[in-house]
């Protein structure tokens, strides 16, 4: 989600995948085929956004995802929280279970909203990483329109709950694991949030995040960048590191939602491309990888979706919005990439949902 603006059943054959994205010094691709239609997960009552998955020791498929009650319009800075969905497929259908991270008191710095999750199981344990805030709790945006409040967005915080079940119980930390920096002129001195974290080949862990400083001036601060942190533990603390990553000339605010893995000897990143700052397909995804986690190059090929979705009907639906790309990994391969998107109904009112869909990759030989 966006600061200023918006922003089955089986396995499928990937044939006329929409996009591939290669690197074509490593030989590594990343192709998307056709969504089936039981992997579009949406609700009457609430928006929908932002779905990442696990699968539990009982085969069952776990979803976690944000919500918030439609009735309130786009509120998801002040209202939003972590709901639980479940299925036998990753592509669905999924149905509800339960709220994960539920609001728990403005006293807690993520008290009021949680958000953005990304879960993942680590040794016999579940983690499931996320963005909080408190505030207020008032909603400033109109039904269907983005106005945020801004003492709720400038409370965001990173933080992880653990359980060693994906049904939970979720235990909850009373600080957070990436808070801001207080010196001034830090990458993160004013907020930090949408946090992404893989385990690295030693042991280890890293992490990227959004961030925002205090350097121009405003309630809103800036700029808007990504760090990196590591970590021996997947509960911190983290160490960060100073350079901020997935820059682009010229632009402010080129990025968003990194969604990090390590594959066939590199870090790898789908990245949203905020306003064509990567390519020339405008606001879209992209692919970046790295071979230390730290320093990041976009891919020579980098375009792994446009603003649509085909789906397995032959239907190609145009999105308002298409972020937050989660994969889904198994026996160390992507199989699922996640998303979460948006349209315009016929009143202009923003309608969300969440969309799983198939998803492989290949590498050739290494040319370094």
């Amino acid at each position: 989600m966006t600061d200023k603006t918006l922003p089955v059943v089986a396995f499928v054959l990937f044939m006329q995948v929409p996009c591939v994205a290669q690197d074509n010094h490593s030989g590594f691709h990343l192709q998307i085929g056709k969504a089936p239609l039981s992997a579009k997960f949406s609700s009457d009552t609430h928006s929908i956004w932002g779905g990442s998955l696990v699968k539990g020791g009982d085969g069952m498929y776990h979803m976690y995802y944000s919500r918030w009650e439609k009735k309130l319009g786009w509120a998801w800075v002040t209202h939003s929280e972590i709901a639980h969905a479940v299925s036998e497929s990753p592509f669905g259908p999924f149905r509800f279970q339960d709220v994960a991270l539920p609001p728990r008191g403005a006293e807690f710095w993520d008290g009021l909203c949680t958000h953005n999750p990304t879960v993942h199981r680590f040794a016999d344990k579940y983690y499931l990483y996320y963005m909080g805030n408190t505030g207020d709790g008032v909603v400033t945006g109109a039904p269907g329109k983005v106005k945020l409040n801004p003492v709720h967005r400038n409370n965001q915080r990173i933080g992880v709950a653990v359980a060693d079940n994906p049904n939970g119980p979720w235990i909850r930390f009373d600080q957070p694991l990436i808070n801001v920096n207080p010196d001034v002129e830090s990458l993160d001195a004013l907020m930090t949030s949408n946090p992404s974290v893989v385990q690295r080949p030693d042991g280890g862990y890293l992490m990227v995040y959004k961030a925002v400083g205090k350097k121009k001036p405003g309630i809103w601060g800036g700029p808007v960048v990504h760090c990196v942190a590591t970590s021996d533990s997947p509960i911190g603390p983290f160490k960060k590191h100073d350079e901020a990553v997935f820059q682009a000339p010229g632009f402010e605010f080129p990025a968003e939602d990194p969604f990090i893995w390590y594959q066939d000897g590199k870090y790898r990143a789908i990245v949203k491309d905020m306003r064509g700052a990567f390519t020339d397909a405008g606001q879209s995804l992209v692919l970046f990888d790295s071979t230390d986690g730290l320093e990041w190059s976009l891919a020579n090929s980098p375009l792994v979706s446009t603003l649509q979705i085909k789906w397995e009907n032959g239907q190609v639906q145009k999105l308002k919005h298409l972020e937050r790309p989660q994969l889904f990994i198994e026996d160390g391969k992507p199989v699922v990439l996640l998303c979460a998107a948006d349209t315009l109904d016929d009143q202009g009112v923003l309608q969300s949902f969440n969309v799983q869909i198939p998803v492989q990759t290949s590498a050739g030989s290494e040319r370094e």
